[in-house]
Parts: C-alpha cells; structure tokens; sequence
C-alpha cells in the first residue's frame, strides 16, 4: 500500500513512459498535468483521481494525464504536503493554534469517533455531537484547504510549462524516428526489388542466349 511492488524508480519510469506517449497535442497533455498536480494538493482524499478527470475535462486537458500526476501526492509524499499547507493556511488565516503530530492526530480521532457516533445515532436517541467536527473543520480542513491553493497553483503551473516544450519535443523526435524508420523500409524494399529485377534480367539474358545456340 505505501510502497511500489517494482520500487519507486521503475514507478517513476513507468510514468514518464505513460505520459511521453499519449497520444495527444502537447498543450492538451499540459492542462491535463496541470490538473492533476494541483488536485495533489487540497485535502480531497479518496476523490482525488475523479477530481482531477473532472478539472481535466473543464479545462479540455488530457484527462490520462491528469489521473497519472494524480500518483504525486502518495504515502510518502502527503505528509510533507500536509504539514506545509496546513502551516500555511494558519498562517494566511491567522490560526494561533500549534501544529504538533499529537493535536493533528487528535482531531482526525475526534473527528472520526464522532462521525461514528453520530451514525449510530440515527438508529437509536442518543443525541448527535459536532464539537469535535466543528474542531476538525476549523483548525484542520478548512486551513488545509486555503493553505492549498497557492501550492498547487505554483507547482501546476511549473509542470504545465515544463511539460508543453517536453512533450512536443518527443512527439517530434519520434515522428522522425518513425520517418526514418519508413524510409529506410522503403529503401530496403526498392533495393530488394532492383535486386530481384537484376536477377530477373540476367535470367532472361541467359534463356535468349540459349536460345540463341541452339
């Protein structure tokens, strides 16, 4: 679940190799990367790969290449993504509230315990609480959620102007590799053919000349 079967490299391999052959116009390919880097940053946990085909498509990207920059934000990743949004977000809200790994885990807690609860409230009387929700809500989501923007319009714009020369730069070399690749078919084939002509002809020549002694 945290780490690839194949490792991180050979991950990193396969999707460059993914993106640098779809088969697309590269600033189409580039809007698609740029919506999956951005969804790489708010807190859209478990919907990330629907969001980022959603933005794709708005934007008229490649919605493949949203999906795939989708796998930037992982197990490794998401911690350090967290954290600097989450402090970021306090900072543009003005939150006096200290980021420490005990009080973030203790409002997921809250949070969840609560949610819980309050489901199992709707099949008996026991009263509904939102305190700990409400909590989450302030000190956490929301501030994650603001904290995320200027992030992940940063680095999606990065990657949508790196993308757009790389991959129209790829298109191209292998366009001429597949040219080449005709041309030389095409010489190999007209070579076997004056071959094959030559042969023809000699043949002839040899028959006539028989032809001829007799």
């Amino acid at each position: 679940m945290i780490y690839p079967d194949g490792g991180f490299r050979r991950a990193t391999q396969y999707f460059i190799h993914r993106m640098r052959r779809l088969p697309d116009a590269p600033h189409r390919v580039a809007r698609g990367v740029f919506a999956g880097t951005f969804i790489n940053f708010p807190p859209l946990f478990g919907v990330q790969m629907i969001a980022a085909a959603m933005l794709a498509w708005v934007m008229r990207g490649n919605i493949l290449a949203a999906v795939l920059c989708t796998f930037g934000s992982n197990p490794i990743t998401t911690p350090f993504i967290a954290v600097a949004c989450l402090e970021l977000g306090h900072w543009m809200l003005g939150i006096q509230v200290p980021l420490t790994p005990r009080m973030i885990g203790q409002a997921f807690a809250d949070a969840g315990y609560e949610l819980w609860r309050n489901f199992l409230a709707i099949f008996s009387d026991a009263p509904t609480h939102w305190e700990g929700l409400a909590n989450f809500w302030h000190t956490i989501y929301f501030p994650y959620l603001v904290g995320s923007i200027i992030p992940g319009l940063i680095f999606a714009t990065a990657a949508y102007y790196l993308t757009t020369p790389l991959v129209h730069a790829y298109q191209k070399l292998r366009a001429n590799k597949l040219r080449d690749a005709v041309e030389k078919r095409r010489r190999v084939k007209a070579a076997v053919l004056d071959v094959r002509m030559r042969e023809e002809a000699a043949a002839r020549r040899k028959d006539d000349d028989g032809t001829s002694t007799l």
